[in-house]
């Protein structure tokens, strides 16, 4: 496993409460789904869905994908889903492909809490941006052809994208002031 999935999945565990392959994976043999028909109801596409269960992605960047997720879960975990006849489940799924973010009902206590980051942290933001349009690899890609013309703009992006949160924030204090 490459260092940018091991980091990939350290951060779902600290951000999901646990790598995002176990959480779809259940959901995949609960719903008796392939990742394709996951990612339909999801919202996603089945590239994005394969590469966040890989670790290739960390995050997913889109609430109403994220509050889908969080309702799927839910649904499945209700004991009378074993019991619901084959249309009746098929219509759930649906309504949760077809539900809006605001329509979702996400407070269970079979969910896991989504860990959210400090309003106004500068630094978690700039993560959060860069981590949601690219992927560490594409990255450090975009850094090593900015180095040469735009070196302190190459460092932003690896630091800031790629980097330890400790380490974004050192940086973003000495650039800031």
């Amino acid at each position: 496993m490459s260092d940018a999935v091991i980091r990939n999945v350290e951060r779902q565990i600290e951000w999901y409460g646990e790598p995002l392959g176990d959480r779809f994976g259940r959901l995949l043999a609960r719903l008796s789904l392939s990742q394709a028909q996951l990612a339909g109801v999801l919202g996603l596409s089945a590239p994005m869905l394969s590469q966040l269960m890989s670790g290739q992605r960390s995050k997913i960047s889109s609430p109403a994908v994220l509050s889908r997720l969080l309702h799927l879960e839910a649904m499945v975990d209700e004991p009378a889903w074993d019991t619901l006849p084959p249309d009746e489940r098929s219509r759930r799924l649906d309504d949760v492909r077809a539900a809006e973010r605001s329509t979702l009902s996400m407070v269970t206590s079979e969910v896991q809490p989504v860990r959210t980051q400090p309003a106004g942290d500068p630094v978690t933001a700039i993560q959060e941006v860069l981590r949601a349009v690219a992927s560490a690899s594409e990255l450090e890609g975009a850094a090593h052809l900015l180095e040469r013309e735009y070196p302190d703009l190459a460092e932003a992006l690896r630091v800031l994208g790629t980097g330890r949160t400790p380490d974004a924030r050192a940086f973003y204090a000495r650039v800031i002031g």
